[in-house]
């Protein structure tokens, strides 16, 4: 037990060098739960993303066969690759427990419910992928949230003014 919680310390400890981030899935979803996972990847994938190219907006997980894949997210092909140089858009594999892929796998089954993945960085050198269970929001569920946000900002603008003026 002592290992997992010094493993724990370690992870803490590692840089996080973000690479893509899906900044519209907080907008277009109320997120339920989080989950990092690591992503099974060829060498030259992690060469272009060492390089910083990456883009998770247009892609989504999902589970088949009792796996995690992660679709439609692209990462171009490696500049001095050869013809071992990876296809840009290909499926690739998310590694995360079994029991926690179970536990998604029953959510997801629910309707409305699907998985987005929210950001693609680094963890020391290994790539790791944010994905969340969520629900897609209703257009007057954004509009309602982006009026509290304004109010809130509003708010706050107002009392900053009140105590510069004391």
């Amino acid at each position: 037990m002592l290992e997992r919680a010094a493993m724990a310390d370690d992870k803490d400890k590692l840089e996080r060098r973000l690479l893509a981030e899906n900044r519209r899935a907080r907008h277009d979803f109320e997120l339920l739960e989080t989950l990092e996972c690591g992503i099974e990847l060829r060498g030259t994938e992690v060469k272009s993303l060492r390089q910083g190219h990456a883009s998770i907006a247009e892609s989504f997980a999902l589970l088949r066969s009792g796996e995690l894949w992660l679709v439609n997210a692209h990462i171009p092909e490696y500049s001095h690759g050869n013809i071992q140089n990876h296809l840009p858009s290909r499926d690739r594999r998310l590694l995360a427990h079994k029991r926690e892929l179970r536990r998604w796998d029953e959510a997801v089954r629910d309707k409305g419910i699907t998985i987005v993945p929210l950001a693609l960085y680094f963890l020391g050198s290994r790539v790791k992928l944010q994905v969340a269970l969520a629900r897609g929001r209703k257009q007057h569920d954004k509009r309602e949230r982006e009026r509290e946000k304004s109010d809130r900002r509003e708010m706050d603008r107002a009392l900053s003014r009140k105590r510069e003026a004391h």
